[in-house]
């Protein structure tokens, strides 16, 4: 094909589906075949123009899958026909101070897929190589979208904890995040606590892997978590800081909270709760492309997959505003093969 259709954003929910010329990747990248894309929250630094200059059309998703269809110069790693995913961080540079500590995720010079360069909601994708993520072969590409970001968000926030196997582990908003965190901390060998409002996720929750379930509307989390021993972990998914501000108190001594939910409210915490017991709270961005390989590696094998709702690409302003809803179980997948 010489062109293909991408879904474009101006402004604020500006949605135009339009025809392109299919580009040639420049040295250092390569064009995919987009198969699949998911619909994150984060979309909405696109969608709802919170960028830079949100008068230049920019094509949204990060959560991407496609198999590669060409390479740029200097490409020598990847090749026609492997199947890699992309996620949030479209690629390293190598050479900014972060990358030459190490430090991928926080590069100086890292375009982030469907905010500052073009996303997924599109047949056509062009990535940095540095970016690209193997998809394991048992893995579909619906299944595999919503683990390149929703997955590695929480399953990075995980690995960075220093808690024991059998480690009380509270996993809280059991949404786009949080079922797959179920997941990942059930695997990795911790007790988990999930918390919710409500009993409706209660017997989801189990199935998942949460070995307690706690209504946060009828009761406080953090005394419920501390009726359990104090929590040694919080992974806090919900977008709300005055929810994840009563779960403080829950931590055990020296307990860890990890934020990987943005929320437009702050998070209020007063300093007693962290030095009377030594606790941490910080905050965790997604991973690296070959952590996000472990990643999706560890969930092949386990068996950890997204719950998803799947919508064509002629839909996806439709699919966006079905994950802004909240309505969405409780992820929203563009199917380019549908």
């Amino acid at each position: 094909m010489s062109t293909y259709r991408a879904f474009e954003v101006t402004g604020a929910r500006n949605f135009e589906l339009v025809t392109r010329e299919v580009p040639t990747p420049p040295a250092g990248h390569v064009r995919l075949r987009v198969e699949s894309c998911g619909v994150c929250h984060s979309d909405v630094l696109a969608v709802e123009g919170l960028r830079a200059d949100p008068a230049q059309p920019i094509v949204p998703g990060h959560e991407v899958v496609g198999v590669i269809d060409a390479v740029g110069e200097g490409v020598s790693t990847w090749h026609v026909g492997d199947r890699v995913g992309v996620g949030f961080l479209n690629g390293h540079c190598g050479e900014c101070p972060p990358c030459r500590r190490g430090d991928f995720v926080n590069c100086a010079s890292q375009p982030q897929t469907g905010t500052t360069t073009d996303g997924g909601y599109a047949e056509v994708l062009v990535a940095r190589s540095s970016g690209l993520v193997r998809i394991p072969d048992g893995l579909s590409s619906v299944d595999a979208a919503p683990l390149l970001c929703a997955g590695l968000t929480t399953f990075s926030a995980l690995r960075r904890l220093d808690a024991r196997p059998g480690a009380l582990v509270a996993i809280q908003g059991i949404g786009g995040l949080g079922h797959l965190g179920i997941q990942y901390a059930a695997r990795l060998g911790f007790r988990v606590a999930a918390i919710a409002r409500g009993r409706e996720k209660e017997q989801l929750s189990v199935e998942l892997g949460a070995s307690h379930y706690i209504d946060s509307s009828a009761e406080d989390p953090g005394s419920a978590l501390q009726k359990l021993g104090g929590a040694d972990a919080v992974i806090a998914t919900a977008a709300s800081g005055s929810s994840m501000t009563p779960l403080v108190p829950g931590l055990a001594p020296r307990g860890h909270m990890v934020v990987v939910g943005v929320a437009p409210d702050p998070l209020s915490i007063s300093t007693p709760e962290l030095v009377l017991g030594t606790r941490t709270v910080s905050g965790s961005l997604t991973g690296s492309s070959i952590e996000n390989e472990d990643n999706l590696d560890f969930s092949n094998r386990f068996g950890i997959r997204p719950m998803v709702e799947t919508m064509p690409l002629a839909q996806a302003p439709e699919a966006y505003e079905r994950m802004m809803s909240g309505q969405a179980r409780f992820r929203v997948v563009l199917d380019m093969t549908d």
